[in-house]
C-alpha cells in the first residue's frame, strides 16, 4: 500500500523529494504536536469541569450551612425569650411566696397572741 502510495513521487528530482521528505516529516510532527495539545486540552477541560463541580457543591453546601446557622439563630432567639419568660414568672413567683410567708408570720403571731389571750 504504502508503495501505491509512493508512486506519485517517481522522476521527481533529489531536490524536490528531499523538499518532500522534509514537508511530510513537518507534518507528521505536526499531527503529533496537534495530538499531544489535544490531550492537553481534553486534560485541562476534564479538570475545569471538576473545579466547577466541586466550586458547585461548596455553594451548595453553604447555602445548606447558611440556612441551618439562621436556624439556629432563631431557636437561640426563641430559647432567649423563654428564658426572659422563665425568669419573669420565677420572680413572680418568688414575689408571691415572700408575700405568702409574710401572711404566714403574720398569722403565726396573731394566733400565738390569741392562744395568749385565751391562757390569761
Amino acid at each position: 500500500m504504502s508503495w501505491a502510495v509512493e508512486e506519485w513521487k517517481e522522476g521527481l528530482s533529489p531536490r524536490v523529494l528531499q523538499k518532500i521528505h522534509e514537508l511530510e516529516s513537518q507534518v507528521d510532527k505536526l499531527k503529533k504536536e496537534r495530538q499531544q495539545r489535544q490531550y492537553q486540552l481534553e486534560t485541562l477541560e476534564a479538570a475545569l469541569q471538576k473545579q466547577k463541580q466541586k466550586v458547585e457543591n461548596e455553594k451548595n453546601e453553604s447555602a445548606i450551612l447558611k440556612r441551618e446557622n439562621q436556624s439556629l439563630m432563631e431557636l437561640c432567639d426563641n430559647l432567649e425569650k423563654a428564658k426572659q419568660k422563665i425568669s419573669h414568672d420565677l420572680q413572680v413567683k418568688e414575689s408571691q411566696v415572700n408575700i405568702q410567708s409574710g401572711q404566714l408570720n403574720s398569722s403565726k403571731k396573731d394566733i400565738e397572741r390569741l392562744e395568749q389571750e385565751l391562757k390569761r
